[in-house]
């Protein structure tokens, strides 16, 4: 039977918790991950996680946040006055926000705190700075 390789086009069925938990992904109702491997688009645990699994096979693995999200990096906080913010939007922590970039892209931004006149927004990814925790399943090998 094979074995998941650097390179190889997989169908993957997982879980993603935090350390106490907590469920903030699941493939299990709808249809597998596929994606191919040494492309940059798994975090770097979860791709190593799949290496050497066979079809069918289950396990677990525990993502630090080094091969995960990274720390949070401070100098991806930003205070935003309230005047450029839409008038319809009323912030909220925890709310999430979208910026267009200069180069046209668009960034998702969380609310970290809300001021009288201003915002602090957080442009790190919402799971940095956390390690985590995958039940995996290899459901195919392409």
């Amino acid at each position: 039977m094979s074995q998941v390789k650097e390179n190889d086009t997989v169908k993957v069925h997982y879980t993603g918790k935090l350390e106490n938990g907590q469920v903030f992904d699941s493939s299990l109702q709808r249809e597998p991950l596929e994606v191919t491997l040494g492309q940059g688009k798994l975090i770097p645990g979860f791709e190593k996680g799949i290496v050497s699994m066979k079809v069918n096979e289950k396990k677990t693995v525990k993502i630090p946040k080094s091969e995960a999200y990274g720390d949070v990096q401070k100098e991806l906080f930003h205070s935003v006055p309230k005047e450029n913010l839409p008038e319809e939007i009323k912030p909220e922590v925890g709310m999430g926000l979208m910026s267009k970039n200069p180069d046209g892209s668009e960034r998702q931004l969380r609310v970290a705190e809300v001021n009288d006149d201003h915002i602090i927004v957080d442009a790190n990814h919402p799971l940095a700075g956390k390690d985590l925790t995958f039940d995996l399943e290899v459901v195919a090998i392409k």
